[in-house]
């Protein structure tokens, strides 16, 4: 039991990306490096670079349980498979 969480992150190597999962919150970092040249022969057209960090934290209505959770990256796709805690049988207090 949990949740299936598909984020599209274009231009990120995996190796930059960070997921943190605290209890019932999820958090996402990645740093983004973008270029583009365009040429025309050895003739230098255009050249764009663009460095960033991208930032994604959400909360969900349960604990999840950090070690069961995987994540995947492929295509631009980071895929999150998060798995809730089990829950914990009550336990009867004694009455003195």
């Amino acid at each position: 039991d949990g949740y299936l969480v598909h984020a599209e992150m274009p231009g990120v190597k995996k190796e930059n990306i960070i997921i943190e999962i605290e209890r019932n919150e999820v958090t996402i970092t990645a740093e983004v490096k973008r270029e583009w040249e365009k040429k025309e022969g050895d003739k230098m057209l255009r050249s764009e670079r663009y460095y960033g960090n991208v930032y994604r934290s959400f909360t969900l209505p349960v604990d999840l349980d950090e070690g069961k959770c995987e994540a995947k990256y492929a295509d631009g796709v980071l895929e999150l498979k998060l798995v809730k805690t089990a829950a914990t049988p009550g336990r009867k207090l004694a009455v003195t």
